[in-house]
């Protein structure tokens, strides 16, 4: 028998997607089949850690629930108990896929042994510090060890609260760079024991100092009621511990300084990690002064290293003049501006230390109304390193304008110079992209031009300025038609009243209309439309020279006849904003004859209905009833929505005729029409072919490929009860399906001319394709019209196709004879149990018949697809055909202690399926009887499985 798919495609297959691969199996089976492959000796470790990959990154998923977690962990115990030594690599993965499941399943103290067993089983591995037997090997198993530990702590705080005496015991022993490892995880435990002992009333004398020295258990108790998030956005609601004994203040104080004094021999990340710890641990007491950070500051603000920056910037927000004085807040603030700049450093971390100078407390004060003032510290003699440059990349130039100009705004500089210089960086990326500049770069541009435009629009001089190049610009590069728009549009809703944007767009009009009419292509035209769309959006900006423009152009070019939709539709955008402009009814008469113009001359015809439609409304409704009709989106209240579905009066109703309305609750609903009702068994006995004939007639079926493909499942359509008498007659009825995943293509709309209440109802047939024949969902809806004329819509219960909706008889025609029917299925039965099928797989499956007869119990359930029986021997041969070309063989036979159904399939996934259905027909049959059943997974035998 054929083996499923290999591990590496379903470990593939399962990191794609594991909601679409579970729909083919279940969670308990995959896990089941995955720990088996763990256990199993002869697998390599190429194969057991990727599958060690999928518990830790999916842990939840196969591992529902806290029962199979805490199964999982004692499993997992056990494979890394019986491990060969010498497995360092797959025992690491295994303690971090433990770790996974035990933290993510369910809370901890729940787990109950196995979380216990797994705790001492890390100790011991971090305990064991004779290397000599593994050398660097064993160090990475340790390492993994303490992560783990550090992972639980940080899940579960105050764990190990008790433990931390043994814990610096640890860290003090250890000679080999794991060290830093076992500090951390001291620290991070110091910390949460001392916010555990925060939620206390206060800390009695001696119990900080218990506390320090404790060597016990670990503190169960303590993660009973969950530690409150320790408030790391705001050290200002950190928790105090409140004690007065001065010997447990001197011990702690003793174990920080010693700890900061032993960091520089850890790694940069490690001694933020270290630091953070520490800036809470001494937030929380406040008898410990912030002063014992002192000696490291001038150490931390030399470095390069970004991490160590944070654990500093960490550490001014904590303590601010605690700690820092104005000379090391100015030092702090130069040395920021110099690593703003450092060549060495990646462009990331100069983004970081400029977002850092931006937001510095002491450079911007904060005012009484909550925001930044201008920078104080950073002056323009101390900024000018950072002005920008044409090789800053995209990133670092617009940060550095952004800061430069907040340095600029108040700057004593009679000249202007300094403006001046940052308004000359942009006329040189202006330059660039005028010399026809990378998309990058034209990007970069307008983003500088609006943080330019951000800080100095009230400036008349560099505002003209700007608004005359981009002129110039866009007269030789009429394709930035878009970043123009943009850059208005941002500016509006950014710069408050400022009147440049209008000044912009009136510029650009003027720059448009001025152009000669010959030297026009229906390419710069578009760009040009977008523009004057634009404009035709203001109030404040003109719009008779755009109108004589367009007719111009329509007149006297050939954008009538050539222009084509697109550009019809760029103009009938522009008419469009002027229907809905305050001035229409100064330019009323050019609107007019340019829509008449269009309607009579342009070639395409909807552009030609579009213009007739728009001229009608210009000369037939007021302007506040052609702003109504126009007019959509949120800013139109609810009394409004119905004035919008016809040009005539409210009072004529006719806007509800053009509205679908939604029913409160379900009016329809499908019911499936019984099987028996639905499929009849297809007979004929007429032509019989050669063994070897029968297989090679039926294969060549397949080669069309919507032979077979197709599920009809019949179904009513009803009323849902009693429903009311308005939905009693329903008409031109519209069956809408969605799909809830992708075993099948899509289902087409189901038309019903009428449903009426007191007739019969009418079936409905629904055409499946399946391409996986697995059960599924389907989500239904309709749309009806009513007596009255109204269009409802309505939400019909989800329409679920079981798994015997899929079978299909023998697909092959009705003369076939008995004789070759039960030859074919010999010849697939054969070829199912053969190495030559890679997808197949048998079970077997025994039920107790109980008081009925086998020979009812297969006309009641199996008719259609039975092709052969022996009554005299009780012996009966099935056939389930499941689109689009899968086969499900039974072989019943009745023996004496039990009916035994013989499986064979070539489509293994559906094992778990053909199971539950066996269940359920053999359960009806004598609902008390027990049932003997044996799980098709369990008897799986896969060719080419070893195990």
């Amino acid at each position: 028998m054929a083996t499923p798919s290999p591990w590496p495609q379903r470990i593939s297959d399962f990191s794609r997607s594991p909601s679409q691969f579970l729909y083919s199996t279940t969670s308990e089976c995959f896990l089941a089949e995955l720990l088996c492959e763990l256990r199993d000796d002869k697998a390599s470790e190429s194969i057991k850690i990727p599958l060690l990959s999928l518990l830790q990154e999916y842990p939840n998923v196969l591992c529902p629930s806290s029962t199979v977690g805490e199964e999982t962990v004692l499993d997992l115990l056990a494979i890394f108990n019986q491990a060969p030594p010498r497995s360092i690599n797959l025992k690491c993965h295994l303690l971090l896929s433990i770790t996974n499941v035990l933290v993510c399943t369910s809370r901890l103290e729940n787990q109950g042994n196995a979380a216990e067993c797994f705790l001492d089983l890390l100790f011991q591995t971090v305990q064991d510090t004779n290397d000599l037997k593994d050398g660097q090997a064993f160090h990475s198993l340790r390492a993994i060890a303490c992560d783990c530990l550090r992972e639980v702590e940080t899940c579960f705080p105050g764990l190990f609260s008790q433990k931390l005496e043994a814990l610096y015991l640890l860290k003090q022993q250890e000679m080999t760079p794991l060290h830093q490892a076992y500090g951390i995880l001291y620290a991070l435990s110091l910390k949460n024991a001392i916010h555990l002992l925060t939620q206390g009333s206060g800390a009695p004398d001696g119990e900080l100092k218990s506390l320090l020295s404790g060597n016990e258990g670990l503190a169960w108790k303590a993660i009973e009621k969950p530690l409150p998030p320790f408030p790391a956005s705001s050290m200002s609601q950190v928790p105090v511990l409140q004690t007065n004994a001065n010997t447990d203040i001197r011990e702690l104080r003793s174990i920080i300084s010693m700890l900061l004094e032993e960091s520089y021999l850890l790694t940069p990340v490690s001694q933020a990690s270290l630091l953070r710890e520490l800036v809470e641990v001494v937030a929380m007491v406040q008898a410990l002064s912030p002063a014992i950070f002192k000696t490291q500051l001038l150490r931390l603000f030399g470095t390069t290293e970004v991490t160590l920056m944070h654990a500093t910037l960490l550490m001014k927000a904590a303590f601010t003049d605690s700690l820092f004085t104005t000379e090391d807040e100015n030092f702090f603030i130069k040395r920021l501006v110099g690593m703003a700049q450092h060549p060495l450093l990646k462009s990331a971390q100069k983004l970081f230390y400029m977002n850092c100078i931006l937001h510095f407390p002491e450079n911007r004060p904060i005012s009484s109304n909550g925001e930044e003032s201008l920078p104080v510290l950073v002056t323009p003699r101390l900024a000018a390193s950072l002005l920008p440059t044409v090789f800053n990349n995209s990133s670092t130039m617009l940060c550095r304008l952004s800061l430069l100009s907040l340095v600029y705004m108040e700057a004593d500089d009679d000249d202007d110079k300094g403006v001046s210089y940052l308004f000359d960086h942009l006329m040189a990326l202006h330059r660039i992209v005028d010399n026809h500049g990378t998309r990058e770069m034209t990007v970069t541009f307008f983003r500088a031009a609006f943080t330019f435009l951000g800080y100095f629009y009230d400036s008349e001089k560099f505002t003209s300025a700007l608004t005359a190049r981009l002129c110039e610009l866009y007269s030789r590069h009429c394709y930035l038609a878009p970043n123009l728009n943009n850059l208005v549009d941002r500016a509006q809703e950014c710069l408050g009243d400022s009147a440049w944007p209008i000044q912009l767009l009136k510029a650009l009009q003027k720059v448009i209309v001025e152009l000669p009419v010959p030297e026009l292509t229906l390419q710069n035209l578009s760009w040009h439309l977008k523009v004057l769309g634009r404009v035709a959006r203001e109030s404040q900006v003109p719009q008779r020279n755009s109108l004589r423009f367009l007719l111009g152009v329509l007149i006297h070019s050939s954008l009538c006849s050539g222009g084509g939709w697109r550009l019809g539709n760029a103009v009938l955008a522009v008419c469009r904003n002027l229907l809905l402009h305050p001035s229409l009814d100064q330019v009323f008469i050019e609107l007019a004859d340019l829509l008449q113009h269009m309607m009579l001359h342009y070639e395409d015809t909807d552009i030609q209905d579009h213009a007739r439609f728009y001229y009608t409304l210009l000369t037939n409704l007021s302007r506040e009833k052609l702003s109504g009709v126009l007019t959509k989106g949120p800013e139109i209240g609810p009394a409004k929505v119905r004035s919008l579905s016809a040009i005539m009066a409210e009072s004529d109703e006719q806007s509800s005729c053009l509205t679908v309305h939604q029913t409160k609750k379900p009016v329809l609903q499908l019911v499936k029409v019984p099987q028996n009702e639905a499929r009849a068994s297809s007979k004929g006995e007429s032509e019989n072919f050669d063994d070897k004939e029968v297989l090679m007639v039926y294969r060549e079926q397949f080669l069309d490929p919507v032979f077979a493909s197709e599920v009809n499942l019949k179904c009513h359509l009803t009323h849902v009860g009693e429903v009311a008498a308005l939905y009693h007659k329903l008409f031109s009825i519209c069956l809408h399906f969605e799909l809830t995943d992708t075993n099948y293509e899509d289902v087409q709309n189901i038309s019903v001319p009428c449903v009426f209440k007191d007739r019969k109802p009418p079936v409905v047939h629904l055409k499946l394709k399946p391409r996986h024949p697995y059960p599924t969902h389907l989500r239904a809806s309709a749309m009806f019209a009513t007596e009255d004329g109204l269009s409802w819509y309505t939400q019909l219960e989800d329409v679920f196709v079981s798994f015997p909706d899929v079978f299909l008889p023998l697909p092959v025609k009705a003369d076939w004879s008995q004789e070759s029917r039960e030859q074919l299925f010999d010849h697939i039965w054969r070829y199912t149990c053969s190495e030559e099928c890679s997808q197949s797989a048998t079970s077997l499956f025994c039920f107790e018949l109980g008081d009925r007869s086998l020979c009812s119990l297969i006309d009641l359930n199996f008719h259609p697809y039975l092709i052969s029986k022996n009554q005299n021997q009780d012996c009966y041969k099935v056939l389930f055909f499941l689109p689009p070309q899968c086969h499900v063989l039974l072989n019943i036979t009745n023996t004496e202690d039990a009916v035994h159904i013989s499986i064979a399939t070539d489509n293994w996934k559906l094992l778990p399926y053909i199971n539950s259905y066996l269940q359920n027909v053999t359960s009806e049959t004598q609902r008390n009887a027990e049932s003997i059943v044996q799980v098709p997974d369990a008897r799986i035998e896969n060719a080419s499985s070893e195990a």
